[in-house]
């Protein structure tokens, strides 16, 4: 079966995040007001085939641990959807 893959990675708390605090201090330089803890995170998606659901999140998972992200300083959310 083929699944949608969606993965969300974020600094872990307590990392800095020099991009999100770059944002953070134009956003009221811009005329925007109330904005704060900004944070950038990066969006991965791909389609791949797997058994079912179960198999595919331990997949993607995996992927995650070894190549997507640091998990030293990196926290990822996984999203799996099944495609018709």
């Amino acid at each position: 079966m083929r699944y949608q893959a969606s993965v969300e990675v974020r600094l872990r708390e307590g990392i800095a995040d020099p991009q999100g605090s770059t944002i953070e201090n134009a956003t009221s330089k811009l005329g925007f007001e109330g904005i704060s803890n900004v944070r950038v995170g990066k969006s991965i998606r791909f389609t791949l085939e797997s058994a079912n659901e179960k198999a595919a999140h331990k997949t993607v998972q995996e992927l995650c641990d070894r190549f997507l992200t640091n998990p030293v300083i990196e926290d990822a959310t996984i999203i799996i959807q099944g495609i018709e």
